[in-house]
């Protein structure tokens, strides 16, 4: 059941809050703002993901060769190259790619 709809698209959520946050995606307010640049982020989670940029911290670090990175989706794209794992391939030739924008770029 989800009984919170947008009034501006009709999409409709569990939780309210989960609608509040999506609502941003059409008021576009951003109340989230990095104190070092004034950028401003419509999720606090996306701040704290920015505030890195400043900091240089890379909390999330490749158990096989110790690269660090800021996001943990960037640490799951480069744990392919140590795995093989190709999860995307080109629907014309079935050539893979370990990365999105790498399978976009072909």
């Amino acid at each position: 059941e989800k009984p919170f709809a947008c009034t501006a698209c009709g999409k409709s959520f569990r939780q309210k809050s989960t609608l509040t946050l999506h609502q941003r995606t059409h008021t576009g307010e951003k109340p989230y703002v990095c104190c070092d640049c004034s950028k401003s982020f419509a999720q606090k989670s996306a701040l704290v993901t920015h505030r890195r940029v400043h900091t240089g911290e890379k909390p999330f670090t490749c158990s096989d060769c110790s690269k660090s990175f800021t996001q943990k989706s960037s640490l799951i794209t480069h744990r392919r190259v140590h795995t093989g794992e190709k999860p995307y391939s080109c629907a014309d030739c079935g050539k893979r790619f370990n990365c999105s924008s790498h399978l976009t770029r072909h």
